[in-house]
């Protein structure tokens, strides 16, 4: 998969697709077995050199109830994926992020990251709103 649109007709045929906008996406994601899903966005991205990336993301928990410097000491835990920060609607929020450069053979792991995204997101999410369940 080279191009967005490629990227778009092979997700709407494995995920359920609840935003759709012009290179974006939101998809509602099963995790666990106790009917929990987590929100999950693919934006396309483009470097300095003109290289486009998928961006796979999910929002976890707002930053202002968590110590920065221990998201920054997540991060050298994580085996993919990392932790950033985004707003929404001005309130800045802790995401998990993972990066993928396209690629003909995206198709073989896309599936792999939107779930492991999914499910990591919804353990953080889970473990720092003490079992909430924001998104």
């Amino acid at each position: 998969m080279e191009t967005f649109a490629a990227i778009e007709e092979f997700v709407r045929d494995h995920w359920d697709v609840v935003l759709d906008e012009p290179f974006m996406l939101g998809l509602e994601v099963p995790v666990g077995d106790s009917g929990r899903r987590q929100s999950v966005f693919l934006a396309e991205l483009k470097n300095q050199d003109g290289r486009r990336f998928l961006r796979i993301e999910t929002t976890v928990a707002p930053l202002a109830e968590h110590s920065s410097e221990k998201c920054l000491r997540v991060n050298l835990m994580l085996r993919t994926g990392y932790l950033a920060v985004g707003d929404l609607e001005g309130v800045p929020f802790i995401k998990l992020c993972e990066n993928m450069l396209y690629s003909p053979t995206m198709s073989k792991h896309l599936d792999y990251m939107i779930e492991n995204v999914a499910e990591l997101g919804d353990k953080i999410e889970v473990t720092l709103t003490k079992g909430g369940d924001w998104f």
